[in-house]
């Protein structure tokens, strides 16, 4: 019996490079190993990366995932046939691409759902070629939470055991300080913490990053950290959970867990504050992992990467790292983590 996760790799803008990211991870025997990788979206599309990489193996469009086979040297594809290779252009914002982009995605929640698939591992789509198809998204974060009713979602970041998670991410940095509120900041902890546990982490370590310089010294520099920030960590400490007792400076808080290893994770403010230290740690290693869906979502931390699309040369590490944490939580929900 194969006992390894089946995950729906989502081939992501086809005017980007992520098709041909998807054959590169696909052909690794490591990858492999770790999971049945299904890919959604083009099958021509996906066989023309695979000319395109050099990429050793066939692709066999199905029209179910029941009927995907695993084989060595062959491609499974669920092929959703809405790709013209005719008017195609690398590198190019198109409509066509944004419409690909979406139904990949819809597409794979739609089987998730159903449980016809363990895991999501998506490929970086474009905001402005999916709004120009008539998508009016902000991201994949608003698509999942949308297309499987869920109200309170949030972005964890990870590379290596380096994770951040977010109160708010898209929306200005005005806003973002209004986002601030008791209520989201202790949903974010919660939604943090039961990530960790899938994650394999028996009893997670948590800090919360004040939101104000020196986490507001006391009301000096607002009194956001005072009046919002602490009542959830509070409440937070009083279920039982390993919160750290008080908003932790945001220019000491990312080296307490990557130097000394304080924390398992940080729950951030906003999205530059979790971001910027994330992809300096780890920029080519990053994994964007959507927390609170009913489904498990990973993705590539980087986008279409339409400067390298077409020629073969981008880098799947990031694709490597979304499978091998896709593995690792849809393992820790079939053991009932």
């Amino acid at each position: 019996m194969d006992n390894r996760p089946i995950l729906g790799v989502t081939m992501g803008d086809p005017s980007g490079a992520g098709p041909e990211i998807v054959t590169k991870t696909w052909c690794d025997p490591a990858m492999r190993a770790l999971g049945r990788m299904v890919v959604i979206g083009d099958a021509g599309c996906m066989a023309q990366a695979m000319r395109i990489t050099g990429v050793c193996g066939e692709v066999r469009a199905v029209a179910r995932v029941a009927d995907a086979r695993y084989e060595e040297g062959t491609l499974d594809v669920l092929d959703l046939q809405n790709v013209d290779l005719t008017a195609l252009q690398f590198g190019r914002v198109q409509a066509m691409s944004g419409k690909a982009a979406y139904e990949a995605v819809a597409k794979a929640i739609e089987l998730a759902v159903a449980g016809e698939i363990d895991a999501i591992v998506t490929s970086a789509l474009n905001k402005e070629a999916m709004n120009l198809a008539g998508y009016h998204y902000d991201g994949h974060t608003e698509i999942l939470a949308e297309l499987t009713g869920t109200k309170s979602v949030t972005m964890m970041l990870t590379a290596g055991d380096f994770r951040v998670t977010h109160v708010s991410t898209h929306c200005s940095l005005r806003e973002a300080i209004e986002r601030v509120k008791k209520q989201r900041v202790l949903d974010v902890i919660h939604l943090t913490h039961d990530a960790l546990r899938l994650m394999g982490i028996a009893a997670p370590r948590l800090a919360v990053a004040g939101l104000n310089p020196h986490a507001g010294e006391g009301g000096l520099f607002g009194d956001e950290d005072m009046k919002e920030i602490q009542p959830a960590i509070d409440a937070a400490r009083a279920e039982g959970l390993d919160v750290y007792h008080c908003p932790v400076p945001p220019d000491t808080v990312f080296y307490r867990m990557s130097g000394p290893k304080q924390f398992d994770a940080v729950v951030a403010m906003y999205h530059d504050q979790g971001h910027i230290p994330t992809k300096v740690l780890g920029f080519a290693d990053g994994v964007n992992v959507t927390l609170g869906l009913p489904i498990i979502r990973t993705s590539v931390d980087h986008g279409t990467v339409f400067g390298k699309a077409g020629k073969g040369t981008a880098d799947p590490t990031s694709l490597k790292r979304a499978i091998e944490v896709a593995v690792l939580m849809a393992r820790g929900r079939a053991a009932g983590a």
